[in-house]
């Protein structure tokens, strides 16, 4: 055998035995997105009667994990995820899921400087005939956290697609403490939604603004799927793709021929990102293929990098936006349901770029769980609601009513162009809560005439 086959067969264990080394307040990296180490998941919640205090770190969670399972009082996993999926939303609902908070770009290096964990679970593939295990799907935060492991264990899944670096996309076997054979399971599939008529209005008001040579950050939902089916349908052309996430509607731009990244500053012809989730279609296409860079999320989500690409175009989505033009897209009131992500990233590098647009699409209405119909524009936001955006960092906004450019903008002409796009059945009474308070430029009159009587 060779050196590395041979160190292989020295560090092969089952996942039992590796949960079993594991001790009371230990802190563990668990994965991240639909790599979940699955016998490593379920060996942990064989021994949850023997732990306590054990801290679990996961990166939005698809599946509930067996060890939370296993746990339903929160009495001897605590378990923190720094980016909610609905599962995280579910479980945080019944005290059972903390969200750290961060900027993804800064994730890395957050976990660099004030992070350790005892146990780095890894899910990657079968190890190559060099010794290193690709991470498939996801870079993001795994190699950081690999850096700040006492013991590394690799988890492997011959169902996983082989993706091509960028950078840290692998680990060597001289770095891993432990491997774990896996059962092999398929990757969990997240299926495109299917855009709304709303969502599609919303993109034909965004369309204009893409331009020929464009770099597109484009996330998930109906939204982006709706601007990525417009694009393949239009005469856009050399059009590039640094973003967070791969999604299915990526393929279409691709084999549409849309996509030759000619126009790119950095990463030339090639589409960057830090993870991906889809379908078997997508898993299937990145496979292998050279046209893709995986990268950590420091890499392609920093906006100073972001910046150095001409003409990118980020598209993010909101909960609600206020006629300050706050803009929070992580919470309802104080309820977490998503995180901030990489929004913050994007609309920063993008207004960096030179010809760069950083929008955020809503639509202007949504329907509450009592089945009431409420305005995503409103006067402020709802107490106990997170900023993802300030005001002083937001550049478009666009909703089915319209798009508007907000940067250079008074309170008042921002208050005025909100209240534009707004539904129209609300406009009347954000005027008259604008007008209440002082930023709707008839109450700044009213009041100066006021101020000149006296």
């Amino acid at each position: 055998m060779s050196g590395v086959e041979t160190e292989f067969a020295r560090k092969r264990c089952t996942a039992d035995a590796v949960a079993a080394r594991i001790t009371s307040g230990d802190r563990i990296f668990f994965g991240e997105f639909v790599l979940r180490p699955q016998s490593l998941d379920e060996a942990l919640a064989r021994r949850v009667a023997e732990l306590e205090n054990v801290i679990v770190d996961g990166v939005c969670i698809t599946d509930v994990p067996k060890f939370i399972a296993a746990d339903p009082r929160r009495e001897h996993f605590i378990y923190d995820d720094w980016h909610f999926s609905a599962i995280s939303r579910d479980l945080a609902k019944r005290g059972l899921c903390s969200y750290i908070p961060l900027s993804y770009h800064q994730g890395p290096r957050i976990i660099r400087k004030y992070r350790s964990y005892d146990f780095v679970f890894v899910s990657a593939r079968p190890m190559d005939k060099h010794g290193y295990f690709n991470f498939g799907l996801v870079n993001s935060i795994t190699s950081a956290a690999i850096t700040k492991g006492k013991t590394v264990v690799v988890e492997v899944n011959a169902a996983l697609p082989h993706c091509l670096g960028g950078a840290q996309e692998s680990v060597h076997i001289s770095r891993v403490d432990y491997v774990v054979e896996g059962p092999n399971t398929a990757i969990r599939e997240l299926h495109p939604a299917e855009p709304s008529d709303v969502e599609r209005r919303i993109g034909l008001h965004i369309m204009p603004e893409i331009q020929d040579g464009a770099c597109l950050q484009l996330g998930i939902g109906g939204l982006p799927n709706a601007i990525g089916s417009l694009i393949a349908q239009s005469d856009l052309r050399d059009l590039g793709i640094h973003s967070e996430m791969l999604v299915d509607s990526i393929i279409d731009l691709d084999l549409a021929g849309k996509i030759t990244g000619n126009g790119k500053r950095i990463d030339r012809f090639k589409i960057a990102y830090t993870f991906g989730m889809g379908t078997q279609r997508l898993y299937d296409y990145i496979d292998g293929n050279p046209a893709f860079a995986s990268y950590p999320v420091n890499y392609t989500n920093d906006p100073k990098l972001i910046a150095l690409n001409n003409k990118v175009f980020a598209v993010n989505s909101a909960i609600e936006v206020d006629l300050f033009s706050q803009v929070s897209s992580e919470s309802v009131g104080p309820v977490q349901v998503s995180g901030t992500g990489g929004q913050l990233d994007f609309i920063l590098g993008a207004f960096a770029s030179h010809g760069g647009k950083g929008i955020i699409g809503m639509s202007s209405t949504f329907t509450d769980k009592d089945g009431n119909v409420q305005s995503r524009i409103v006067p402020t936001l709802r107490p106990g609601s997170i900023v993802t955006l300030p005001r002083s960092i937001v550049q478009y906004v666009a909703t089915e009513f319209g798009l508007v450019q907000l940067k250079g903008k008074s309170t008042w002409e921002r208050a005025e162009a909100l209240i534009g796009i707004a539904h129209p059945r609300y406009r009347d009474e954000l005027i008259r809560q604008a007008q209440t308070m002082n930023i709707w430029r008839g109450a700044h009159r009213h009041d100066g005439e006021s101020i000149l009587a006296s």
